[in-house]
């Protein structure tokens, strides 16, 4: 169970903080910068796209690239429909595209990474 906490906890716990941020009414939005909304959509999902390839990293199990990727999708899209409840707030097509933009970014980002090779302990000193 720990091990899932470890693996998991992050994306689940960010994914609470992007409801949050959600269902907050009237959220000001970067003032002045050129599509600023969608910079900030593509941001707040590329860390989520992180945290999933995090997650994927960290889990004893082999989890498929694409269904991660799926389910922050689909995250995002309930994330906009979301919106539609809360005053003030309506959802956006364009911003959901810059959320999904974001998450693969992220995800990406650290997959291209890789992780380091684990000690062979096998070979005997160099």
């Amino acid at each position: 169970m720990a091990d899932r906490i470890r693996a998991w906890g992050p994306a689940a716990a960010w994914a609470g903080v992007l409801f949050l941020l959600s269902s907050l009414p009237d959220l000001p939005g970067p003032g002045g910068i050129p599509f600023g909304d969608k910079l900030g959509h593509f941001t707040l999902y590329a860390v989520l796209g992180l945290l999933l390839a995090l997650g994927r990293r960290r889990s004893r199990r082999a989890v498929p690239h694409l269904l991660l990727l799926a389910i922050g999708a689909l995250y995002a899209l309930s994330d906009e429909w979301h919106q539609s409840f809360v005053p003030g707030r309506s959802p956006d097509p364009l911003d959901w595209m810059a959320d999904v933009i974001g998450l693969l970014s992220g995800y990406l980002a650290l997959s291209a990474a890789g992780s380091p090779d684990p000690p062979d302990e096998t070979k005997g000193p160099a």
